[in-house]
């Protein structure tokens, strides 16, 4: 791939300004560090799940009022977004993942007859139910704040990302009638009938979460229109859907999902298999699934990365240079892995050339580069716990094709399926941490600054409090259904 020129990339109409001075003037973008909550409860192995959820709930509001206190109206926004779309995304990666794993269990039972997989595809469909409705509700939430927080690009922005979303509205509704359909169809409907609603359950959930992905990947990536006298003219919905961004962005979050779902099904029912060993083939067959999606996806995901850096490289140069911290432009550029550095490799990764010119941060306006920090390491982050997911896939894989394997006498290996559990959605938020921040200081990229865009009104820490609350509410709300679940399975008699 040639290099591209010298100069922030230029997918907008020649002579656009890149500061625009036609909105409000925003305050300052300086974030204040956040504090860190020092209260315990003196004896928490004494306390039930909802105790210690309940602890954990009043120490974050106590963080997130000393937090909201010193905030200025802009921190308070992009703050609350964070917040949003950092639970939206552990639900919504469920939501996308976790239909194809009922299915499979569903099919699985078609053919075999064997009642575990039948229980196997009833457990798992209330937990899609449970994760389809979470994500309505926080769904919601954001599209509120989009047109409440950010008037002003929802303005400009609305005829071109419009499409999207009423795309992702269509998908969202085929998905609930399908997931209904599926919840009370047994001995109703016909039993391949019943199988394809389950299905039609992940199908319509993946292209709601591409849908979403194409009206992000315009804010990266922004095309379709003429940029005119601070107006958006000459108006291509199409052509600003299927934007540059839109492709690898969709395929590198959908992996991901099956990523962090797959290892996070696994490692629960890993240890299930130690706290009830009653139900032991009946969590192997689990476990089986999961990681079916899960070690594939993480085998996978470094060529979907790879082909998103790429894009990066060719559209974002500066957010490039942050997520590897280049600070100077060179040729025979490293690429960095921890505290390792291997010369050339991020010249042939991003250019398919070892000698290939890679721009630094320095080489752009310092009032265009975003939190090169934050950036950085959430990269770095992302990365080392892809590398970890990909070796545990492969290492699974390995002892699962030799003969008389038994996770159930794998204690080392079940451990690491439980330590695993939080790392796939780990990655997914820094992952998206890279996404949002190193667009910063833009909302929609070299077109309109995020501070630009903001609200003329004031007080938005309250705002802020009351979502970060109706997150915190759902997330007990979760946990006290899965545990809930999980209590039901040893009630109900098993034979494994």
């Amino acid at each position: 791939m040639p290099n591209p020129p010298a100069r922030e990339p230029t997918y907008f109409p020649a002579g656009t300004s890149r500061t625009t001075t036609l909105y409000r003037r925003g305050q300052s973008e300086r974030d204040e560090p956040q504090a860190k909550g020092s209260g315990r409860p003196k004896s928490i192995r004494n306390l039930s799940g909802r105790e210690v959820d309940g602890h954990l709930s009043l120490l974050s509001l106590l963080v997130c009022l000393y937090y909201a206190a010193g905030m200025t109206d802009l921190l308070a926004a992009r703050t609350q977004m964070a917040v949003s779309l950092g639970f939206h995304i552990i639900f919504a990666s469920i939501g996308i993942a976790m239909p194809f794993l009922m299915a499979v269990a569903h099919a699985r039972w078609l053919k075999t007859r064997d009642p575990q997989y039948k229980k196997l595809t009833q457990s798992w469909a209330k937990g899609v139910a449970i994760f389809f409705a979470t994500g309505a509700v926080s769904g919601t939430a954001l599209s509120f704040e989009l047109g409440l927080l950010w008037p002003t690009f929802m303005e400009h922005a609305g005829p071109l990302i419009g499409m999207p979303f009423s795309w992702e509205g269509t998908a969202f509704f085929l998905e609930a009638i399908a997931l209904g359909l599926f919840l009370y169809g047994w001995d109703r409907l016909p039993e391949k009938a019943h199988w394809v609603c389950g299905l039609v359950v992940g199908i319509s959930g993946v292209m709601s979460a591409f849908f979403v992905i194409c009206a992000n990947g315009w804010m990266n990536t922004p095309t379709g229109f003429v940029w005119a006298n601070g107006q958006f003219t000459e108006i291509d919905p199409i052509k600003a859907m299927f934007n540059p961004s839109a492709l690898h962005q969709g395929i590198h979050m959908v992996v991901a999902a099956f990523e962090a779902t797959g290892f996070a099904v696994a490692g629960i029912h890993a240890w299930l298999l130690i706290k009830q060993p009653h139900l032991k083939s009946f969590h192997e067959k689990a476990v089986r699934i999961a990681l079916v999606f899960g070690g594939v996806a993480a085998l996978i995901q470094p060529l979907t990365g790879d082909f998103a850096a790429k894009e990066v490289a060719r559209y974002q140069p500066l957010k490039l240079a942050a997520m590897e911290g280049l600070a100077q432009t060179q040729t025979h550029a490293p690429l960095t892995l921890g505290p390792v550095q291997i010369p050339g490799l991020l010249s042939f990764l991003a250019y398919g050339r070892f000698d290939a010119e890679v721009k630094g941060y320095e080489a752009f306006p310092k009032e265009n580069r975003p939190p090169i920090g934050i950036v950085h390491f959430s990269f770095q982050g992302m990365i080392l716990l892809g590398m970890w997911l990909a070796f545990l896939g492969l290492l699974y894989f390995f002892l699962r094709f030799r003969n008389n394997f038994d996770l159930s006498r794998q204690t080392f290996l079940r451990k690491l399926f439980v330590l695993s559990i939080p790392l796939g959605f780990i990655a997914t938020e820094l992952g998206w941490i890279v996404t949002e921040v190193g667009r910063q200081p833009w909302i929609i990229y070299g077109i309109m600054r995020t501070k630009d865009a903001l609200t003329p009104m004031p007080g938005l820490q309250v705002p802020f409090l009351l979502f970060t609350l109706l997150y915190l509410f759902l997330w007990v709300l979760v946990s006290w259904l899965l545990v809930r679940q999980i209590q039901a399975l040893e009630k109900e008699p098993q034979h494994g």
